[in-house]
């Protein structure tokens, strides 16, 4: 079964940025529609930006429209959430998932937006 592992996640300050991988094993990543999601702290977890198989389209929340920015390479079997002007309630485990079910979340990956 295809696996996905989140990387690039780590502590920076309000306004900063980081871009999110996430990476597919196995049957790869070409064939999914790929969700960023994010838990933080007390909060359910939720769907921050989608793209579909070939990228022809994107979603985004509210809550993150204008700042943060999905995109793949599926030669890479590679997802990407790049993320500018980031603010402390971007604070949050981040994780990448197919919009498809019988696919559990991974391990995610720890942004923290502190000063």
């Amino acid at each position: 079964q295809v696996q996905f592992v989140e990387s690039g996640g780590g502590l920076v300050q309000p306004g900063g940025s980081l871009r999110l991988s996430c990476a597919a094993s196995g049957s790869g990543l070409s064939t999914y529609a790929i969700g960023w999601y994010r838990q933080a702290p007390g909060k359910q977890r939720e769907l921050v930006a989608s793209i579909s198989w070939n990228g022809g389209t994107t979603y985004y929340a509210d809550s993150v429209k204008g700042r943060f920015t999905i995109s793949r390479d599926n030669t890479k079997n590679t997802a990407y959430l790049q993320m500018t002007s980031l603010k402390f309630e971007d604070t949050a485990v981040y994780y990448c998932k197919p919009l498809v079910s019988g696919i559990n979340f991974g391990q995610g990956t720890q942004v923290t937006v502190s000063s």
